[in-house]
């Protein structure tokens, strides 16, 4: 996942909180949260198969 779509996806995340908050829905709210988190969690999934990605590749084990 590269910078520009985790960035677009977070600030999707952030607007849903926002207007679940604006409207007065607390569920909208967390909806977006829990989504917020798991765009960070595959990110860092993501990133942590690159790295192993590139210890096999060179030879290494970690």
């Amino acid at each position: 996942m590269n910078r520009i779509v985790f960035w677009a996806l977070v600030a999707l995340c952030v607007g849903v909180e926002i207007w679940g908050q604006v409207i007065g829905v607390q569920d909208i709210n967390l909806l977006g949260l829990i989504a917020g988190l798991g765009v960070i969690g595959v990110d860092c999934l993501l990133h942590r198969a690159d790295r192993c990605e590139e210890f096999v590749e060179a030879g290494e084990e970690r």
